[in-house]
């Protein structure tokens, strides 16, 4: 009953556009989203996975890499198995089923959560990685949808993990709470971390879920973004043209959903 009061009154706030926990400055706001501003460098973007939900675009730098590490398994595993068609090893990791589908021989699946405490249901990324790979100086691919979890995950994980995944491939949620503050500060920190040893190269909103216009920003609620190591991006300039041609809906079931213009530099 009291979750369901929680989930009423949320809804409310934000028919209302106000917020019961603080809104953050829009200046603030803004700030944040040209940090994530989608570079562009030599190497170009292509799609691992299929044409809808579950592929993903990401750097043509792939050789080299050792493993993909991709917490969060659902009933689509291309993208896994086009990693592990090239050769690359791919670990996964989910307590809520018992396998992933389709199965590969470089498939390795863990059956827990991966999260930010490690027990009998839940596995750090540090300990994770640990346990799964012996090298400590490889470099990896980290692709991830968690619905949410993906937070607690990123401000968890060590610095010198973060500096070992060459691409980092995130589906972000509930975005258009970034007008709350406390959720703001939370976001910021984990863009910030990321934003410290990668760039983002390209950003594609889900079409599963709508977005929040307000104060001139467009806020759609679930995005995917891709970010590149940051020795791996030179003579780099912004990206202006989006979608990208690889770019395709989640769903046939719901309207395109484009990239909002204030997420780019246009």
């Amino acid at each position: 009953m009291k979750q369901l009061l929680k989930s009423c009154l949320i809804k409310i706030f934000n028919m209302a556009k106000t917020f019961a926990t603080g809104k953050t400055d829009r200046n603030e706001l803004q700030s944040l989203l040209k940090k994530l501003y989608p570079l562009s460098g030599k190497k170009e973007l292509i799609r691992l996975g299929p044409k809808g939900d579950g592929g993903y675009l990401l750097p043509n730098d792939l050789v080299g890499i050792q493993a993909c590490f991709s917490p969060g398994v659902g009933f689509e595993s291309g993208f896994e198995k086009d990693c592990a068609e090239l050769g690359i090893k791919v670990f996964l990791a989910d307590k809520s089923v018992e396998e992933p589908a389709p199965g590969h021989e470089l498939f390795f699946f863990t059956k827990k959560f991966v999260g930010a405490t490690l027990n009998n249901d839940f596995i750090t990324l540090d300990n994770w990685v640990a346990s799964s790979i012996h090298e400590t100086n490889s470099d990896l691919l980290l692709q991830i949808d968690i619905e949410g979890s993906e937070y607690e995950v990123f401000l968890s994980a060590s610095e010198s993990l973060m500096q070992r995944f060459r691409i980092i491939v995130a589906e972000f949620h509930e975005l258009h709470q970034l007008w709350h503050r406390p959720f703001f500060k939370l976001a910021e920190q984990v863009f910030d971390k990321i934003l410290r040893t990668h760039y983002c190269v390209h950003i594609h909103p889900n079409n599963c879920s709508g977005s929040l216009q307000k104060g001139g920003l467009d806020i759609p609620q679930v995005m995917e973004f891709t970010f590149f190591r940051k020795d791996r991006l030179d003579n780099y300039s912004y990206q202006k043209a989006f979608p990208n041609q690889f770019d395709y809906d989640n769903t046939t079931n719901n309207p395109t959903l484009p990239l909002p213009k204030c997420w780019y530099r246009s």
